[in-house]
């Protein structure tokens, strides 16, 4: 499994939004999806079904948002660990995030991917092998 970038949530979540604000955000989303070699997460998933179903202004159908999931499948998807788990509490004491930044760091350092895509975190910022890019700037 590898990868050239590692995807947080919000990147997701920004390519299927329907709101006016964001368009900008979703035309930037769509274009990473479709031309990066980008891996992802369970807890990225997970997270992106509860945000577009019951989240958004304009929610997806859950059959709509699991449509999304299905063609993220054929992409680099790190599963949840206990080792993952623990890893992303080391990472999120260390760098004083949140356990979820934690969990989504740890999972793109476990399979060595150097870039995380997310604007969630310091741009720029190396956290251990992994660096924050917010592509949105």
């Amino acid at each position: 499994m590898s990868a050239e970038v590692f995807l947080d949530t919000n990147i997701l979540v920004y390519a299927v939004t329907s709101d006016d604000r964001d368009q900008a955000k979703r035309q930037r989303a769509l274009e990473i999806i479709e031309a990066e070699d980008f891996a992802i997460s369970v807890q990225v998933l997970q997270e992106f079904y509860v945000t577009v179903t019951r989240k958004l202004a304009e929610p997806l159908t859950p059959e709509h948002a699991l449509a999304w999931i299905e063609e993220l499948e054929a992409f680099p998807c790190v599963s949840i660990e206990t080792s993952l788990v623990k890893n992303a509490i080391e990472i999120s004491v260390r760098y004083q995030t949140s356990y979820w930044d934690g969990a989504i760091l740890a999972a793109a350092e476990s399979i060595s991917v150097p870039r995380l895509y997310s604007e969630d975190l310091n741009h720029g910022q190396l956290y251990g092998s992994v660096e924050a890019f917010n592509p949105f700037l």
